[in-house]
């Protein structure tokens, strides 16, 4: 018997610190080897479960990691007039060193999509919609910390419903283990279940839709990485 988890990175980070054992502030490369010593928790615990129902035991496939390349443009803040390099920024490097660290883990497979600012312009945040539309605040009361360039992901959807397809299709693995917190793989899942794969959804203790149970074979999260193995 075969697994495969499939990662949804921007999901996974964000969701991070909610597990017990991993730090909000962890560097890039403790991150690496923390997800994949969460993967791998997945995998004891399967086997733990078929183990006592004298059950063959499972091995990891491969762990696919799914992100965006970060975002390398430039642009100028409307308002303060600065000049603003993505390439500079904290969240360029910490994903790009995130990147290089995992292809260095054993059994990782990146599938990297891109991101974009289809208009190229720079939007107010959206908490001060409603008091700039209720009169309470004016224009030109914003500073240029009230703005963001909305960046979207592009691709990476895409990758993971084709990855789970040909997985299934080609009958690559018995089980997929989908660490992600949205309904878009819905499609994906029920391709896969149809074609006789076990499909076990992680959202890292987050909430989720209680129709989606109906769309999965199980619903499995590890709350801490220090837990025991029973």
């Amino acid at each position: 018997m075969k697994t495969a988890i499939l990662v949804d990175g921007g999901f996974f980070l964000k969701r991070y610190q909610y597990i017990e054992g991993f730090e909000k502030g962890d560097d890039a490369e403790t991150v690496a080897k923390n997800l994949v010593s969460y993967c791998f928790k997945h995998i004891q615990r399967i086997n733990n479960y078929r183990n006592r129902y004298n059950l063959p035991p499972t091995e990891l496939y491969r762990i696919f990691f799914y992100d965006a390349k970060p975002f390398d443009g430039d642009s100028t803040n409307p308002i303060s007039g600065k000049a603003m390099s993505f390439k500079k920024t904290e969240v360029f490097k910490f994903r790009n060193d995130l990147f290089t660290f995992l292809k260095k883990q054993r059994k990782i497979a990146l599938r990297l999509g891109f991101l974009k600012n289809s208009s190229k312009k720079w939007n107010i945040k959206s908490r001060h919609t409603k008091p700039l539309l209720d009169g309470k605040i004016k224009l030109e009361n914003l500073n240029a910390s009230d703005l963001d360039f909305p960046l979207n992901q592009k691709a990476v959807d895409m990758k993971v419903g084709l990855d789970i397809a040909t997985l299934a299709f080609k009958e690559q693995v018995d089980q997929i283990i989908l660490i992600a917190g949205d309904s878009d793989f819905v499609p994906a899942a029920k391709f896969a279940r149809r074609e006789g794969v076990d499909f076990i959804l992680d959202p890292m203790l987050n909430n989720i839709d209680p129709s989606l149970h109906e769309h999965i074979d199980g619903l499995m999260t590890i709350k801490r990485m220090n837990e025991g193995s029973n």
